[in-house]
């Protein structure tokens, strides 16, 4: 582990964020690129849509768990490397499918297919990584700037996505997009970093399922990782819930049209932006975990602003914008320092499976919200179901304000790792 006064003169990590980056744009090009191609070339259906949509998001639920295990059984670095060349070779191969006139949806679901699991191992191993390339204490700095490259990307990246496949098409602006990867694999090869494994003897012979309850026991053994844990799933779940009514809310109810719509996701999502420049700041003042706590606050109360949006258009879209912008703020927060006090809490050999037990609990109830949130806009309205939702994500702060999070006042109180070990 490299010492540094600042992150922005630490090699191994200067390394490791511009691999990141390079493969969140990536993955934001095609997350526009793929549905257009299945749009526009291949001529899908409704349900065929759907049925990409859906195999996007099978590896986290089905092989999420499996992930961690994987991840924390071998080096870190490996594991990034061939998740950037699966995803490289796997793309390149749209293109190419083009060419030879083979492409179809079934193929294209393949290779989405492969593309997310290569995503799900890069995400779990990058986050596991990050403990080995820099100290505790300077966690929160280095997933602050690892969120602020992610979430640059997805403000950047559907627009030059768009831009790239007016201008080259989608099959090369595909191929571009499998050469980002390739820079992200390059980039984390050259990180010169020893990994100490820490395979303890007890698990070396383990089978797969011990391996998983491992990280599972370690979650919900140690109150401040089931708090940070739990409460993501229930901010995941109400969000969902919400998500799931938010666009009809706007558009049929509000009356604002598609190009509003767009303007106050952009403009709000600079919040996004600011809420990953302020962890390191906000937290040296009120302490890292009143700030955990006061983010989700701010998330649930800015949500709670769009239902009670009213009247014309000029008092309508700033509150919407406003409310964007918060919720931004809050949910990096959020993110930045919930990832951080886990990778503090958790003992090496497990973070890949503390990690992936995080990821899925966030992701599985995501489907169940969004199905919650539909049923409820029909049956009982869609201002009730945002009112509710909102409501929802401020009980998520709740909880967390009587778990041993609140306490916590940096990354280095002892604190932080005394139930784990």
């Amino acid at each position: 582990m490299q010492a540094s006064t600042s992150l922005g003169s630490h090699g191994a990590f200067l390394k490791l964020w511009t691999g990141q980056t390079a493969a969140q744009l990536a993955a934001q090009i095609s997350f526009l690129a793929v549905p257009l191609v299945a749009t526009i070339m291949l001529d899908a259906t409704p349900l065929q849509m759907g049925l990409l949509t859906a195999v996007a998001s099978l590896p986290s639920l089905l092989l999420g768990l499996h992930a961690g295990a994987i991840v924390d059984r071998r080096p870190r670095r490996p594991i990034m490397i061939g998740a950037d060349l699966i995803r490289a070779i796997t793309l390149a191969a749209i293109p190419l499918a083009w060419w030879l006139d083979m492409l179809s949806i079934p193929l294209l679901c393949l290779i989405v297919l492969v593309v997310g699991v290569g995503s799900l191992l890069f995400d779990v191993a990058y986050q596991a990584f990050l403990p080995s390339v820099v100290e505790r204490r300077r966690l929160v700095e280095g997933n602050s700037k690892l969120e602020l490259s992610r979430t640059a990307s997805e403000l950047a990246g559907p627009g030059l996505a768009g831009n790239l496949i007016q201008l080259l098409g989608a099959p090369l602006t595909l191929l571009g997009n499998a050469f980002l990867y390739l820079v992200s694999a390059l980039t984390i090869w050259r990180i010169r970093i020893r990994e100490q494994i820490d395979d303890q003897d007890h698990e070396r012979e383990a089978g797969m399922w011990r391996r998983i309850q491992a990280g599972l026991g370690i979650v919900w053994r140690t109150g401040t990782l089931r708090a940070v844990v739990g409460t993501r799933g229930v901010l995941n779940f109400f969000n969902a819930m919400l998500e799931a009514v938010f666009v009809l809310y706007i558009v049929r109810v509000l009356d604002v049209g598609p190009a509003t719509l767009g303007l106050v996701f952009s403009v709000g999502g600079l919040g996004f932006l600011a809420g990953a420049l302020l962890p390191s700041f906000v937290n040296q003042r009120l302490g890292l975990g009143v700030t955990t706590v006061m983010a989700l606050v701010v998330v649930g109360a800015s949500d709670l602003l769009v239902p009670l949006a009213e009247g014309s258009g000029w008092l309508v879209v700033p509150l919407l914008i406003a409310a964007q912008f918060f919720f931004g703020i809050g949910m990096t927060l959020f993110n930045v320092n919930q990832v951080s006090i886990r990778q503090a809490a958790v003992p090496d050999h497990l973070l890949g499976r503390a990690g992936a037990t995080a990821r899925f609990v966030a992701m599985g109830v995501v489907p169940i919200g969004a199905l919650l949130g539909g049923v409820m806009g029909e049956t009982i309205g869609l201002r009730q179901t945002l009112v509710l939702a909102a409501i929802g994500e401020i009980m998520a702060a709740v909880w967390l304000w009587f778990s041993p999070v609140r306490a916590i006042r940096q990354l280095a109180d002892e604190s932080v790792l005394a139930e784990a070990t």
